[in-house]
């Protein structure tokens, strides 16, 4: 069935997987992830201009712990694209407005939770990160005013989740260039024209993210069909809030154990010295950018993946997790060769510090590996959201965790920072091949009867 076709079972059962398909999906993703550094870009150049070091650093401090606390309820996003594809792919029209209304609803209340409990967040935070008090009182006002976009932000996860779940890359992109675009604009008006400063900046991700949900409540509301609106009892349905809840569980229960992951390597770095620490800062935005379309493979996957599985059609689940597989490699290989060759001047545009440039020089083909030892895991991530196997991605993410603590034991002491990036290589590959493994007896199962193609 072509992609565009209309009507009311519009995305329902066999259809092919090409690689147009996947790009049209991958390449809008991509170009929407990578608006976002600007807005880092953006931010610290304002903040840079504020006469002030206490104000660039506070700034920073915030913006770690918001985005952290954000990131732990990425799993609003993946659950609903993995759900509302599958519910695609069967043609139920009336699931997918359901399942949007669930996530939205969740997305709400968990962002309210943490606009009024961000006084205590700020406490933690405070207390964690440790700063001076003229940047903690910078921190403190940009971080409590951020808070207020939470239930906003969250709410956007879901209307993301929706239209990726849909295969509308483009809509993603439209609502990603919306969120940043005010964002950049604002934190320039209102920090700098007009003199707010840090809380300028701030009111601008604020502003940002209340347009971006306001914009996409409305596009997305107004495709809806009428006819398959889903009752109130429906929406609040029992097993389908359970199932949705333990799905976000696992999802969450993965991501914290990334985000520990990276903190680990953080904590073992900044034992190392000052130099080292810095040095890795400036390689873990190589890794970054790998990442940014490596998710945008990734979110590919979730939505054929998904959509063959409401359809029921294991040739179109095989050819989806085939061709996101040579497209996340392709890309990998071609970048990881590029910042072999490109990498120095890469750092060189990073940092101006002679030391740092030298250091960070010494473990950039490590850096450089992560995009090739990451492709299989973010490309399996992807398929298991897609395939709603939460629970096996769980356990395969704390079965690497597991191998990357062993591989920390091993390595660091033998070879330092050598060893650290070895470890975090190793982790990356663990991921995606133990998730490979588990695919063939999770996809036999459940297309059982169907050939292979």
């Amino acid at each position: 069935m072509n992609a565009s076709a209309v009507g009311e079972n519009e995305g329902a059962g066999p259809f092919e997987v090409t690689h147009r398909l996947v790009l049209s999906i991958a390449i809008p993703m991509t170009l929407g992830f990578l608006t976002t550094p600007l807005i880092g870009l953006t931010d610290t150049a304002v903040a840079g201009r504020l006469g002030s070091a206490n104000v660039l650093a506070g700034m920073a401090v915030g913006a770690v712990l918001f985005d952290l606390l954000l990131g732990s309820f990425n799993f609003l996003r993946a659950s609903t694209t993995g759900l509302v594809a599958q519910a695609f792919g069967r043609g139920d029209r009336r699931e997918e407005q359901a399942v949007y209304w669930r996530s939205l609803i969740i997305a709400l209340c968990c962002g309210l939770a943490i606009a009024l409990l961000s006084p205590f967040l700020l406490s933690a935070g405070l207390f964690l990160m440790a700063p001076s008090p003229d940047v903690a009182a910078v921190t403190s006002t940009y971080f409590l005013i951020r808070a207020l976009a939470a239930p906003m932000a969250l709410g956007n996860y879901a209307l993301l989740g929706f239209v990726l779940g849909r295969g509308q890359g483009m809509t993603g992109l439209m609502l990603q260039a919306i969120i940043n675009g005010v964002n950049i604009v604002l934190s320039i008006v209102l920090g700098l024209w007009w003199g707010w400063g840090i809380a300028g900046i701030a009111w601008g991700a604020v502003v940002g993210e209340t347009t971006g949900m306001l914009a996409g409540l409305a596009l997305v509301v107004s495709r809806f069909d009428r006819a398959q609106r889903p009752a109130r009892a429906e929406v609040f349905e029992r097993e389908r809030l359970k199932a949705l809840f333990s799905l976000n569980r696992d999802i969450m229960i993965r991501t914290f154990v990334l985000i520990g992951a990276f903190a680990i390597m953080t904590r073992i770095g900044s034992s190392m010295g000052p130099l080292v620490l810095a040095a890795n800062a400036v390689l873990m935005n190589i890794f970054l950018v790998a990442g940014y379309y490596l998710d945008g493979l990734a979110n590919a996957a979730e939505q054929l993946v998904g959509r063959a599985f409401g359809a029921n059609f294991r040739p179109a689940f095989d050819r989806a997790v085939k061709l996101t597989l040579f497209w996340s490699f392709g890309l990998g290989i071609v970048t990881t060769l590029l910042f072999l060759v490109f990498g120095t001047d890469v750092i060189g545009l990073l940092t101006t510090t002679e030391s740092v440039r030298a250091e960070a020089a010494k473990y950039l083909p490590w850096a450089a590996l992560t995009a090739v030892t990451g492709a299989l895991a973010f490309q399996m991530d992807g398929v298991f959201i897609g395939a709603t196997w939460s629970g096996a991605m769980r356990n395969m993410m704390l079965a690497a965790f597991a191998g990357y603590l062993l591989a920390l034991a091993l390595f660091v002491p033998l070879l330092g920072n050598h060893g650290l990036w070895l470890a975090l290589n190793l982790f990356l590959a663990f991921r995606g091949l133990f998730l490979a493994l588990r695919l063939p007896a999770l996809a036999g199962r459940q297309f059982a009867g169907q050939s292979r193609v």
